[in-house]
């Protein structure tokens, strides 16, 4: 079956002895300076297969329910609560809504037995009075949304001994089911079965039909590859054929009824053809669980690897995929934020600062109840702008083993230029860039810290000893 209880250590046990981590394989591409780094080729282009489309999209801002499960007892019950989740609701909509954060989401963990005729999940939990349809609507009162964590591959087997059928066909649910196959924790859909395709696309329906416009599917890399580095082998090693026949009919579904696509835990195989091909947005490292500095920027820090994630930390990820991200192309997500595990605001702020400069969503995953007094951070307005105009930045070189990965560069939609100067060390560190050679500006321009909301004057250049963990962002507007 499909959802899960999430446990600390990246130890995630769904109701029905389901357990979560991390797999995948790629790759490796060559890192250079930004202006050097070669765009990659199409997949499309000479295979016969779908082209890279246009992405519609820019990155969400929502608010995710994942700290809370965290914080819960390590069982296989730590649902949020119907009542924790109503005031989180509004405590959203008073805080976080007038500022863009527009849609609040569920995330892995949740009781499966509450399903319909055709095997389509329907409720977060028995104990819940209401169901998602009623979440979605509630919340779409409000001027919000409900994002849906579910994976359209996994098959609930309650449903198939039920004798479920897959909607709009007489075909079994049980059709698509091998039960010779030895996966850990999770039922596959067999896409190379007579239904499969009625069945995935028919997943996606059933959310679009409550107005859902957003889904996270994870576990891909399990599917893809049936590998995990803590677990070992989860599954079968399916041909590339079987995962781009399951993402294309994904993304076919959520094309038709205005969906974003949300792609968690994939191998990014081939410097991500698929995902690029297929997704609006993708993972590129290591759930946050613990949140704190160490996840953040630390964890396995410059170690690129040949699974799942493929760099741990969001800081490594943002650098190294900054090469495939761009407006109107493929979103990256550097996962949840929990500001309130970070030591200072220094660290805070870098914290939104490299989301948002890389063009990746904010998603809080503070609550009402742990917020404290860092609600700020997620308010400036300075810095959303960034998001609300679609803008995508890239670090000088997408090395993360290169300090110049650390200053990052970028033009809003009418040319402004925004730079964002990180200090990843523990110590402080002078950051610096010359307007005329990165930003090919001939002139002073003048300048403003985005943070501190203080005009510095014009300026061709600027330099600054930045404090560890921290970060200057600047926006630089020629005369």
């Amino acid at each position: 079956m499909m959802y899960i209880s999430k446990l600390p250590k990246l130890l995630f046990i769904l109701l029905f002895g389901f357990t979560i981590m991390t797999a995948c394989g790629s790759t490796p591409a060559d890192s250079d300076d930004d202006d050097d780094v070669e765009e990659p080729t199409d997949p499309g282009d000479d295979d016969g297969d779908d082209p890279i489309p246009v992405n519609p999209y820019k990155a969400p801002l929502y608010w995710s329910v994942y700290e809370n499960h965290i914080l819960q007892p390590d069982d296989a019950s730590n649902y949020i609560t119907e009542a924790d989740f109503e005031a989180n609701i509004d405590w959203v909509e008073e805080n976080l809504k007038p500022y863009g954060y527009e849609m609040v989401a569920i995330d892995g963990w949740g009781d499966v037995s509450q399903y319909n005729q055709y095997g389509y999940r329907t409720s977060h939990s028995r104990h819940w009075e209401n169901d998602y349809a009623w979440w979605a609507n509630e919340l779409q009162s409000r001027g919000m949304n409900l994002g849906m964590y579910d994976n359209p591959l996994w098959i609930n087997m309650s449903a198939v001994n039920d004798g479920a059928r897959i909607k709009g066909t007489n075909i079994p649910l049980a059709n698509i089911v091998n039960p010779d196959e030895e996966s850990k924790w999770f039922t596959w859909v067999q896409v190379n079965k007579e239904g499969a395709e009625e069945y995935i696309k028919g997943y996606v329906q059933h959310y679009a039909d409550m107005g859902i416009k957003y889904l996270r599917v994870d576990f891909l890399s399990w599917f893809e590859d049936g590998y995990d580095k803590n677990i070992g082998d989860v599954g079968p090693d399916r041909p590339t054929s079987d995962y781009k026949k399951a993402l294309k009919w994904m993304r076919e579904a959520c094309d038709e009824n205005g969906i974003f696509l949300s792609l968690v835990m994939p191998s990014l195989n081939n410097e991500a053809e698929m995902e690029q091909r297929y997704g609006h947005m993708i993972r590129i490292n290591e759930d946050v669980l613990t949140g704190e500095w160490h996840r953040f920027s630390e964890l396995q820090r410059g170690v690129r690897r040949s699974y799942w994630s493929q760099y741990a930390n969001a800081f490594d990820g943002y650098i190294y995929w900054s090469y495939i991200a761009g407006r109107e192309k493929l979103i990256l997500d550097g996962d949840f934020i929990r500001l309130n595990t970070m030591t200072n605001d220094d660290e805070k702020r870098s914290v939104i600062s490299l989301h948002l400069m890389a063009g990746g969503p904010l998603s809080p995953a503070d609550q009402y109840n742990t917020i404290g007094n860092d609600l700020w951070l997620y308010q400036n307005e300075e810095m959303l702008a960034l998001n609300k105009d679609g803008f995508v930045g890239k670090p000088l070189t997408n090395d993360p083993n290169d300090a110049a990965s650390q200053i990052w560069k970028g033009q809003m939609s009418n040319g402004d230029w925004v730079v964002a100067l990180f200090n990843r060390e523990d110590s402080p560190q002078t950051r610096s860039i010359d307007f005329q050679e990165e930003l090919e500006l001939g002139e002073a321009a003048n300048v403003r810290d985005l943070w501190a909301h203080e005009n510095l004057g014009a300026m061709n250049s600027f330099e600054a000893e930045i404090p560890a963990h921290g970060v200057r962002v600047l926006k630089i507007v020629s005369e």
